[in-house]
């Protein structure tokens, strides 16, 4: 099985190899003719080398002339278009110059392209230097452009004048909220001015939820045009220029409308020769003022210098600040010459409202005069208020060591409330409608708690009244008319904290260790007005040493009581009675509530003893001779004419 398959593998395998000879044979073959064709090829080839270099070398002559003529091409195309530049920039150049000759009155819209295209004809020639005559062009476009820019400023200045007019004070009114417009034709306006409500009453009506409306100074239509013109004239380097137009032209028409207001400027001379009245009416007419002035005229006018000079704000500031210069400084003028003249305590309220405006503006006068350029206008608005706060401040201590030191000897006869001790409590009052303010002006030196400090002002005012209370009540002879006199006035002030806002600052604790000092002076009085005539009822010294159980002769009765003793108290009880009856029905205690306390203390000691001393010895008189000579009275009697006591009737009043 296994030989034949061998020798079948023997006759493939020489078969395969006689093949592999017949084809490495032709391959031989092919070669050989590639090797002959590929030397033909190349000696073609170095042929065609040769000609064409020697082709190259006929035509390079004709190339470089081609090249010639194709770069002159380009040249030609280059200047003819440069030219046809130079030339449309003539050509707008002599457009712009006859609209710039026209002048901008006429158009003042194609007047200010017309610039624009100048300069962009000056910026051309200025890269085009190369140009033969661009020096002159340059010249003449220069000079024009100059003439272009005077020209504007005169329609700048044109145009603002002619939208510049004063605001006239019924305009302004109706940009006030209603609650603050003033009543035309007021009385006691010495100037004839619309009356602006100044009452103390009124000092927190500029609150910050009241909305201001500020007026329309100048079209709007009309400041683009303007803002426009500005553009023009900062990029011609006119910036001084433009400022001293805006300066000149807007300041006296806002000087104006603040005169036309009724705002005066007045010296510290001025205010000292005027007369308090009138002084007053004018601080009340300044507060408005400056309230008009801040929220209205000034914040109108900052609109128009922000729209004007957008984009420019060291102009914004300057203009502003440049216009606005004269009509704060106769504004604030007049509040430093308050701030610097005398005090006196009534000027502590004005001087309060004057600080409380000062306050209100504050943030406004910061935003408006913001800028380095408003820098001194703001700071002298705030250096106001500190000055006003110093002066209100000083004023307070006048007040406080005026009221320790008050020398009027001005006794009231009747020992009823002192008018210092009125008109010191009042005032005291009216403080309190100033907490906040007061609060404020506190802050503006210390630190600490305002509540406290105010409280502790408080008290000293009140230790100062009652110090010179108690000087004053001194000056009377009988020392039950010096108690009555400090129960009624430490009384009034009591009452008065109580229904106040003083209450709560001052405490409860203030409040009821002055109404024991009430209560010790009604017990003062009662004791020193009535210890004398209770004496005469008595019934010490009526009992004689050898007194007998029977009625003698002298009139004893039987507990040894003497008739004679009986009948003398009696009579002087009556003179007595009579007399504090004249003198005290005279005396005043003005609180109807602490008037009948006393009446009433008076008639639990007094009716008592008086039933007591007539039920036991009454007999004694009545069974006597003219016995109504000495009972002259009966317990209702006394009651009825204790009733009168107190009531400040005159001598010569008739009595009930």
């Amino acid at each position: 099985m296994g030989m034949p398959r061998n020798t079948g593998g023997g006759g493939i395998a020489v078969v395969g190899i006689d093949m592999l000879s017949e084809r490495a044979a032709k391959m031989r073959e092919a070669v050989h003719k590639s090797q002959s064709i590929t030397d033909n090829m190349v000696s073609i080839l170095g042929s065609f080398d040769h000609r064409l270099s020697a082709l190259e070398t006929a035509m390079r002559p004709t190339q470089i002339r081609t090249h010639a003529i194709r770069k002159a091409h380009v040249n030609i195309d280059k200047t003819l278009k440069a030219a046809d530049v130079i030339l449309s920039q003539f050509d707008l150049s002599r457009q712009a110059e006859a609209k710039i000759l026209k002048g901008p009155h006429e158009d003042l819209e194609s007047y200010l392209e017309a610039i624009e295209q100048l300069r962009n004809n000056i910026r051309f020639f200025n890269n085009n230097k190369s140009f033969k005559s661009s020096d002159g062009v340059l010249n003449n476009a220069n000079s024009l452009l100059a003439k272009a820019i005077s020209k504007l400023e005169e329609e700048f200045k044109q145009l603002l004048s002619s939208y510049s007019k004063p605001v006239e004070p019924e305009r302004l009114f109706e940009c006030l909220p209603n609650s603050m417009r003033p009543s035309s034709g007021s009385p006691g306006d010495s100037n004839g001015k619309n009356h602006l409500s100044s009452s103390h009453a009124e000092h927190n009506n500029g609150t910050d939820n009241t909305v201001y409306t500020p007026p329309t100074l100048i079209p709007p239509r009309i400041l683009p045009l303007l803002h426009d013109l500005v553009q023009q004239m900062v990029q011609a380097g006119h910036q001084q220029q433009l400022v001293k137009i805006y300066r000149d032209t807007r300041s006296p028409v806002l000087e104006e409308s603040l005169r036309k207001l009724g705002v005066e400027k007045l010296s510290k001379d001025d205010v000292q020769k005027m007369q308090w009245e009138v002084l007053e009416f004018k601080i009340g007419n300044w507060i408005h003022f400056m309230r008009i002035a801040v929220k209205l005229l000034f914040a109108a006018e900052r609109k128009v210098c922000d729209q004007m000079f957008e984009g420019f704000e060291h102009l914004k500031d300057q203009c502003f600040a440049e216009v606005t210069t004269g009509s704060v400084a106769v504004l604030l003028s007049f509040g430093d010459a308050i701030a610097k003249s005398k005090r006196s305590p009534e000027k502590l309220f004005v001087l309060l409202d004057m600080y409380e405006i000062m306050r209100e503006l504050h943030s406004e006068i910061e935003s408006l005069f913001r800028g380095k350029s408003c820098n001194e206008i703001r700071e002298s608005a705030f250096g106001l208020s500190k000055r006003l706060a110093q002066t209100a401040q000083e004023t307070f201590r006048d007040f406080e060591e005026a009221v320790e030191k008050d020398a009027t000897k001005t006794a009231v006869s009747d020992g009823t409330v002192h008018p210092l001790t009125s008109y010191v409590i009042n005032y005291v009052k009216f403080l309190f409608d100033y907490q906040s303010t007061l609060k404020q002006l506190f802050q503006e030196f210390e630190n600490g708690d305002s509540n406290s400090q105010l409280a502790s002002v408080t008290m000293r005012i009140m230790q100062a009244l009652q110090t010179n209370l108690d000087g004053k009540s001194k000056q009377y002879k009988d020392p039950a008319l010096t108690n009555l006199f400090l129960m009624n006035n430490i009384h009034y002030m009591v009452r008065s904290v109580r229904r106040s806002e003083a209450k709560d600052l001052l405490g409860d604790d203030w409040v009821q260790r002055h109404r024991r000092v009430v209560q010790q002076h009604a017990n003062q009085y009662k004791r020193i007005a009535w210890a004398k005539i209770l004496q005469c009822l008595s019934i010490q010294g009526l009992t004689s040493s050898g007194g007998s159980n029977s009625m003698g002769v002298d009139g004893q009765n039987s507990s040894g009581v003497s008739r004679a003793l009986v009948k003398e108290r009696l009579k002087t009880f009556n003179i007595q009675f009579e007399e504090l009856h004249q003198r005290q029905s005279q005396w005043t205690v003005p609180d109807t509530e602490l008037r009948e306390s006393l009446r009433l203390a008076v008639a639990e000691v007094l009716l008592p003893a008086y039933r007591s001393f007539i039920k036991r010895f009454g007999p004694m008189v009545e069974n006597g001779k003219n016995p109504q000579k000495y009972i002259r009275y009966s317990a209702e009697d006394l009651e009825r004419m204790l009733g009168e006591f107190f009531e400040g009737k005159t001598l010569n009043e008739p009595k009930r």
